[in-house]
């Protein structure tokens, strides 16, 4: 039996009353990402189909892995606000050309963060490039991992491809 000024929800030990917003009279729950990161608010990035990206590296003998580097910071780091960027990538991949796989899946992986999903790739995704190299089909593996999370992405937000 509820007593004058309290609700049911106070008289059965519940530590919310039950006009508080929320479900069942709880504050709604946020997510440690949410509350760790900004919403994104650039645009979103361009597609580049996996299969088409593997073929440009080859015909260029690896040259435009540096492009892919450089163009995916850059729009990851335009929309959110957030990361290395392009200079930084490119720089990175020219020069300590091993860490860039990691940082790369890492980035990719802070997008669904971001938005209070799980991470489809991250760092660990890199060890398809490393070590994974030494059989051959790793950096293959972790592009494709890689690059279809970020379209995944991308078409989420609204790119179109």
């Amino acid at each position: 039996m509820s007593t004058p000024g309290s609700s049911p929800a106070q008289e059965y030990g519940h530590p919310y009353p039950a006009a508080q917003p929320g479900y069942g009279g709880q504050p709604m729950p946020t997510s440690p990402a949410s509350a760790q990161y900004a919403a994104p608010q650039g645009p979103a990035g361009k597609i580049r189909p996996t299969g088409i990206a593997i073929l440009l590296a080859i015909v260029t003998l690896g040259i435009y892995t540096l492009y892919w580097y450089f163009a995916t910071h850059d729009e990851m780091k335009k929309h959110t606000g957030e990361g290395l960027g392009g200079a930084v990538a490119l720089l990175l991949a020219i020069f300590v050309g091993v860490a860039s796989p990691y940082l790369h899946s890492h980035e990719v992986g802070n997008l669904y963060e971001r938005r209070g999903q799980e991470k489809p790739v991250s760092a660990l995704t890199g060890l398809w490039y490393f070590p994974g190299i030494f059989i051959l089909v790793g950096p293959i593996v972790w592009f494709v991992k890689t690059n279809g999370a970020l379209n995944a992405y991308w078409r989420s937000v609204g790119a179109q491809g």
